[in-house]
């Protein structure tokens, strides 16, 4: 099977909420990871740090799209949980905070996108 097969298939059989968590997961691990390396290694904070702030800038511009169909209540706190993960994470480089809750608001986010959570809801 071709590569772009492959990759079709996969595209069809993942929901986009199914793509968001598992794009949570990754920048989560990152973040966990980052958070248990040395200090003074700075690549892997900054990584994972920027990945999250990527991840989250990301949210908030298709949460400012007028043609997003999320209630604009929820699209506010995305939004307002946008701009905290920015100025967390210049805290936790300057040494001011930790990571922890950076992950723990991608956990939240992640048990809010888990198959079955919207059922429940």
């Amino acid at each position: 099977m071709s590569l772009q097969a492959y990759a079709a298939a996969a595209t069809r059989a993942e929901t986009p909420r199914d793509l968001e968590y598992r794009l949570f997961g990754q920048v989560t691990r990152a973040l966990v990871q980052a958070s248990k390396s040395d200090e003074r290694d700075l690549a892997t904070r900054i990584d994972a740090l920027d990945w999250n702030r990527r991840l989250w800038s990301a949210l908030a511009a298709d949460c400012g799209d007028s043609a997003n169909a999320l209630p604009q209540a929820v699209r506010a706190q995305i939004i307002s949980l946008s701009l905290f993960v920015n100025r967390h994470s210049s805290l936790v480089m300057r040494g001011e905070e930790s990571f922890e809750d950076l992950i723990d608001i991608n956990r939240m986010m992640m048990q809010g996108l888990a198959p079955g959570a919207q059922q429940a809801a």
